[in-house]
């Protein structure tokens, strides 16, 4: 199997140093904005309410054998295409960071430290609602700390080590087919009446293709600990051996324990979607009273997490 570390290694040091650019977005919008309108068009057209449930779910699978094959074909035809021009690596390497979140995902969160010192609670609140899910309106400081922590643990799995994982493995085409995997299962891999059919491949899928993502990003930020001031890297070892099984998700546990256990705090538990309360495990043995220095120290370990992915696909580009 041919791997791609240089292609990796350059598209990771391409997104931190100047992530997706605005000016671009406006342009042409994103690649993920592509593949969840590919998806939105099949819901539309395959997804029938007046059909069976087993129906519903070959129309899911039906529906994500056709977004593969798009997303796939496309990305293979222009990764080929690279492959055959000058400096054809570095414009894969280009292509593909726009597949990879390790920039906006800081951003994000460090948009709510931002909004606590800058605005109090209410703007913190409106801060963390653009990258969670759960009603913002439920959440005092500690809730609202422990969500924008819990949002960078588990982003730090699915929006930058699981695509890297996948762009070193299968190039442009592997990172391409994560992302549009990953962007099904946001879309309709919910059990709701509407997707919990339609929705049951891409959500199935969707846990598969994070597997070793969702161990790396662990192993990262045990690393990270261990090169970071106040940061307990044995902990965070201990934490992920003890409660990442527990988490609901078998994949979100893993940097979410890491992290907590490396930062002496408990994330998880019982959260609020809309007006659905979900139970789940806490995970890590520290503190639930997180606040704003929290979220900031976390953000530390995360870029060192980050670092140590850079240089570990560095070292695969010189030693392979």
């Amino acid at each position: 199997m041919e791997l791609h570390p240089s292609v990796l290694a350059a598209a990771l040091l391409i997104e931190a140093a100047a992530g997706y650019p605005d000016a671009l977005y406006a342009q042409i919008r994103h690649p993920v904005v592509w593949i969840g309108a590919l998806i939105a068009q099949l819901d539309r057209a395959l997804n029938r309410e007046r059909e069976s449930f087993a129906v519903r779910k070959a129309a899911g699978v039906l529906a994500l054998l056709v977004l593969l094959l798009v997303v796939g074909g496309a990305a293979s035809a222009v990764a080929g295409l690279c492959r055959h021009l000058p400096l054809g690596g570095l414009l894969e390497a280009a292509l593909a960071s726009t597949l990879l979140a390790q920039r906006s995902l800081h951003d994000h969160v460090a948009a709510v430290a931002a909004a606590f010192r800058d605005g109090g609670l209410e703007a913190a609140r409106e801060a963390v609602s653009r990258i969670v899910g759960r009603n913002p309106a439920t959440l005092d400081e500690h809730g609202v700390s422990r969500a924008a922590i819990e949002s960078l643990s588990e982003n730090f799995s699915d929006g930058v080590v699981a695509p890297a994982f996948w762009l070193l493995v299968g190039g442009l085409p592997g990172i391409a087919l994560y992302k549009a995997i990953n962007t099904a299962d946001s879309m309709i891999g919910h059990r709701t009446p509407r997707h919990e059919a339609f929705g049951w491949a891409a959500a199935r899928l969707d846990d598969l293709v994070n597997l070793p993502g969702s161990r790396l990003s662990a192993l990262l930020i045990w690393v990270a600990a261990r090169f970071t001031e106040g940061a307990d890297a044995a902990e965070s070892w201990r934490s992920v051996r003890r409660d990442a099984h527990r988490h609901r998700s078998p994949n979100a546990g893993w940097p979410e324990a890491a992290m907590a256990g490396a930062l002496d705090l408990r994330l998880g538990g019982p959260r609020v979607y809309g007006e659905v309360r979900i139970e789940d495990a806490w995970m890590g043995p520290g503190r639930t009273a997180a606040t704003v220095q929290d979220i900031t120290r976390a953000l530390h370990l995360y870029r060192r997490a980050c670092i140590a992915l850079v240089a570990g696909a560095l070292l695969l580009a010189l030693t392979l």
